[in-house]
């Protein structure tokens, strides 16, 4: 078990404590292995890509330990693994660079886009649109769900001026994730670097730059960076509570971050490549981890949420006072 969480005495405390998880069933994928587990509306099913033997993506009962389906079709890995929130649709994307569409109740792929290099995948909140970035390319392209065989409606530049402070030529900026916001105003980027980007998703502006963490592109902290940015061994270090009004991300040092950005300045001009970001650091840094924490995710019905490295951490929220007495409270308010 992690240590408990502590946070700098300069900082706001985050209230969340470490819980123990009741563990229910083991199921094994030793054949094919498991990567990128998404609940479909089903919650005995789940989706995940496979590590070894083939790229298939699989449909597996949590109930019997079967497979109900599999997605065949790539040809290399499957890097980006994406659920829709309203059918039972999904969207992959992999390193043979392309996005694939399919539909559970069929094993044909539904809709295919060829692209220049690899590309992550995200759904918005109500289904209607996807985004697409492309690394190496820095663009992230938005569809509409229902005409997604033609052109993107929306392309996005990822541009950051600020990259130009430290090195020239700037760093690439390498992309593991995208994620809407509740109300799909803003695109969360999730890169392999030292910083992460929060993009307005109606028009395309850069709009903040989230640091104060360590990029998980490498796996150790005494492994030097590589000129040429990677995607490192995660795509899951960082989402949006459900309100969206913070983000957590993990950190190659075991950290868990968490950014406000409840208070993020629009811009209403035409989008300007050479317009900085807000910076922004973290609110609180939680202390949660011995090794990399990887992979960082808020329960989207809960006050719940849970991080991964070496090992699985639960967090809850710590009520401050005495439980008893804020019951009470409560039943007055009735």
């Amino acid at each position: 078990m992690p240590p408990p969480a502590t946070t700098p005495s300069n900082e706001p405390s985050p209230h969340l404590v470490l819980t123990p998880a009741l563990m229910v069933k083991i199921l094994y994928s030793k054949k094919y292995g498991v990567d990128l587990p998404r609940f479909t509306h089903k919650n005995t099913a789940i989706l995940h890509a496979s590590t070894k033997e083939d790229d298939t993506i699989r449909y597996h009962s949590l109930h019997d330990n079967k497979y109900l389906q599999y997605f065949k079709g790539h040809k290399g890995r499957v890097i980006s693994l994406e659920m829709s929130p309203v059918d039972d649709c999904f969207m992959s994307g992999s390193l043979d660079k392309t996005v694939r569409l399919w539909d559970l109740r069929s094993p044909s792929c539904r809709g295919l886009l060829n692209l220049p290099a690899s590309p992550v995948v995200a759904y918005d909140t109500l289904g209607l649109v996807f985004a697409v970035g492309v690394n190496q390319y820095s663009r992230i392209l938005v569809y509409d769900q229902a005409n997604f065989d033609k052109a993107p409606f929306l392309t996005i530049t990822l541009e950051d001026p600020t990259l130009s402070l430290v090195s020239f030529p700037p760093r690439a900026i390498y992309m593991t994730s995208l994620a809407f916001s509740t109300d799909a105003r803003y695109l969360l980027v999730g890169c392999s670097g030292g910083a992460h980007y929060i993009m307005d998703a109606f028009d395309g502006h850069l709009l903040a730059k989230l640091e104060g963490h360590m990029g998980l592109e490498r796996r150790k902290l005494d492994i030097p960076l590589n000129i040429e940015p990677s995607r490192g061994c995660s795509g899951e270090e960082v989402s949006w509570t459900p309100d969206s009004k913070f983000v957590v991300g993990g950190s190659l040092d075991g950290k868990i971050c968490v950014w406000d950005v409840q208070n993020i300045p629009p811009k209403e001009k035409p989008v300007d490549l050479k317009s900085p970001p807000v910076r922004i650091m973290p609110m609180s840094v939680l202390e949660g981890h011995p090794g990399p924490s990887r992979c960082v995710k808020f329960n989207p019905r809960f006050a719940m949420l849970a991080s991964a490295g070496a090992e699985l951490a639960f967090w809850l929220p710590d009520p401050a006072g005495d439980p008893e007495e804020i019951a009470k409270e409560l039943l007055k308010k009735k």
